[in-house]
């Protein structure tokens, strides 16, 4: 598009005198701004009319990519589809208007809704209670291991500084422990993906009664179902640890089976992405912690407030908008559209590990390493046939990994069309290479230096001075 509104910025299309807006007559006065809070001089705000403001505008909101948007294959941040009657519910005003310092006893509704919420997410997890007031997942793993750590110190056994992570695990997992003061003692996965229980074997011998907990995501990073929980629980038990569940995975677990019933006994529930608030960009979140009855005295002030309120009532309207029955349709269907596409593509690209998986899979880069396509390639051709790239560079465990993860309520025309643009691409890396590795060709811009951004970025606008404008 060759259009000046569509590649400058707000202040470049500024025109001294041009006014986008009329304010009506004052009616209340003329008062003196203290000396110490006025400007020296004039703030410099753009000067543009109106329709030129709302084109701006429009334009930069088409550059967007989204869930409305088209297909959103991002694995490891479930980007779920929102229905629109969430966004209906937590619009409603009785909800929207809520200011946290309003008198207690004007927000009995809203305090139902939390409670009704907190019951639903028990029965869907086999948990005793939950805590709303973490604001984001990493939030709640803190939040969560600090509960661990409170029960310890409740019982004398302050020597337990360290947690066991999965060599797969996010990265928020070690982080979280670190933060909140304790150790990493990081446990090896098998040529399977899995935990190795050998090594955690050999870690309680060493380390067990120094063992506050072990954090696990299952299904793991790789999208497989850890088939020995039930051992691993009982080692970590044993030696006097608790099981935390990182429930960054759990949408395909909703209707299947419970982390209570595995024998975790603290878990946070990324809100947003299990139960549909998208959350690209950096939010909105919500971490909610939820233990096994005995343990929600330890439950930590993280918050004088509940969290992110907008976001537990987009989740209650999801989970009772679904019922009983449909919810447990989520998994199946999530772990269904998975496998359909990574059976369907593993004869182009690498599939380190095969087998059945659950919400998403993680390809390594091409099968034919000869063309020099990279992952990174991949994911900018991609966006030329209007894609979202999936996952990239992550998990660790393999050099060119690329996670894909549909979700449950991706069509199967929606996959088929993915597929067939991965195969094209496949098929472009082998007869045409550098077509692909000079990727993006249709987008707004091409490819940017991303370390450059990353460690120049320029936030701010400089104005320059135009004699001749």
């Amino acid at each position: 598009m060759n259009n000046r509104l569509y590649g400058n910025l707000i202040f470049e299309l500024s025109k001294e005198g041009r006014r986008g807006y009329s304010l009506p007559k004052n009616k209340f006065g003329q008062y003196e701004i203290p000396q110490q809070l006025r400007r020296q001089e004039d703030a410099k705000l753009p000067e543009c009319d109106e329709l030129t403001v709302v084109r701006h505008y429009t334009n930069l909101s088409q550059n967007n990519f989204g869930v409305d948007n088209g297909f959103y294959p991002l694995g490891s941040c479930t980007m779920k589809y929102n229905p629109k009657i969430n966004e209906e519910m937590a619009a409603l005003p009785q909800f929207q208007n809520l200011h946290p310092l309003q008198p207690e006893r004007t927000t009995e509704g809203a305090k139902e809704a939390i409670l009704m919420l907190e019951e639903l997410l028990c029965k869907l997890t086999g948990l005793a209670h939950f805590t709303f007031k973490p604001f984001a997942g990493a939030h709640g793993e803190l939040t969560g291991l600090m509960v661990i750590d409170n029960y310890h110190r409740s019982c004398g056994d302050e020597k337990r500084r360290k947690v066991v992570v999965p060599d797969s695990a996010h990265g928020t997992n070690p982080a979280s422990a670190a933060v909140c003061g304790l150790e990493i003692l990081e446990v090896k996965s098998t040529a399977e993906g899995l935990v190795d229980l050998v090594d955690l074997e050999r870690l309680v011998q060493l380390e067990g009664e120094n063992i506050a907990a072990m954090m696990m995501t299952n299904p793991n990073t790789l999208g497989l179902f850890e088939q020995q929980i039930p051992q691993i629980a009982k080692l970590i038990h044993d030696c006097g640890g608790l099981m935390y569940y990182d429930g960054a995975n759990l949408n395909p677990m909703l209707g299947v089976c419970r982390p209570g019933d595995m024998g975790f006994d603290v878990m946070h529930i990324n809100l947003h992405k299990t139960f549909s608030t998208p959350h690209g960009g950096g939010g909105p979140g919500s971490g909610p912690v939820g233990v096994r009855e005995g343990l929600q005295q330890f439950f930590p002030n993280v918050s004088p407030y509940q969290g992110n309120f907008a976001v537990m009532m987009r989740a209650l309207a999801y989970i009772v908008t679904l019922g009983r029955n449909q919810v447990k349709e989520v998994g199946p269907l999530a772990t269904l559209n998975a496998n359909y596409i990574k059976e369907s593509l593993k004869d182009v690209y690498e599939l380190p590990i095969d087998g059945l998986c659950c919400h998403e899979f993680v390809f390594d880069g091409l099968k034919d390493k000869s063309t020099g396509v990279t992952t990174m390639d991949i994911a900018k051709r991609l966006l030329d046939y209007g894609y979202h790239a999936p996952t990239i560079y992550f998990p660790l465990l393999f050099h060119e990994s690329l996670m894909i993860e549909p979700t449950e309520n991706e069509s199967k025309e929606t996959l088929d069309g993915f597929i067939d643009v991965m195969r094209r691409i496949a098929e472009e890396a082998k007869n045409d290479p550098d077509l692909v590795k000079s990727a993006p060709h249709h987008t707004p811009i091409g490819r940017v230096d991303d370390v450059l951004a990353a460690k120049h970025p320029i936030v701010t606008y400089k104005q320059m001075i135009n004699d001749n404008n």
